[in-house]
């Protein structure tokens, strides 16, 4: 392969990789409102110890996913530690994930458990999964999520 040719196919394959790792992070974060947890800051989770919607006038990309945060200091917190405070399996439900599955949260089921966020979709998957079982669920969801992480919603509910 010549010069011309070598750097025409890295284009090529510069391309077909730049749409690839943008679906990656829609399909590894729970985005809605074109945000990760549908615009909640997920610091305010750890420092107010409530869910508190969050502002695009302070958002960040990580992962590829744009995070919104109530203040500034907290966006400066995330950008310093980003992964102390995204929340396990991406925002997904906790639950879920042990089963898993990817599915929408609410921002009021949510649990923080040796520092980690954890977020749950309906009060059932908290109080009767989450809360009744917390080891076993962390432990089944760690497992599946190394499997399903990239895999959308949709190919997940397909099989």
């Amino acid at each position: 392969m010549n010069k011309l040719t070598k750097i025409a196919a890295l284009s090529v394959l510069t391309a077909i990789a730049l749409p690839a790792s943008s679906a990656l992070a829609v399909d590894e974060h729970y985005i809605s409102d074109d945000a990760v947890v549908g615009g909640y800051d997920v610091v305010a989770y750890h420092t107010a110890g409530a869910p508190t919607m969050g502002s695009g006038d302070h958002a960040s990309t990580y992962q590829g996913a744009t995070w919104h945060f109530s203040s500034a200091e907290n966006k400066a917190m995330f950008d310093a530690e980003p992964a102390k405070y995204a929340p396990a399996y991406g925002g997904w439900c906790s639950a879920g994930a042990s089963k898993g599955k990817k599915v929408p949260t609410q921002p009021d089921l949510w649990a923080i458990v040796d520092g980690q966020l954890y977020l749950n979709s309906s009060p059932a998957a908290h109080n009767d999964l989450f809360l009744a079982s917390t080891d076993a669920v962390i432990r089944k969801g760690e497992s599946n999520w190394k499997v399903i992480f990239a895999t959308s919603r949709e190919d997940l509910l397909a099989q």
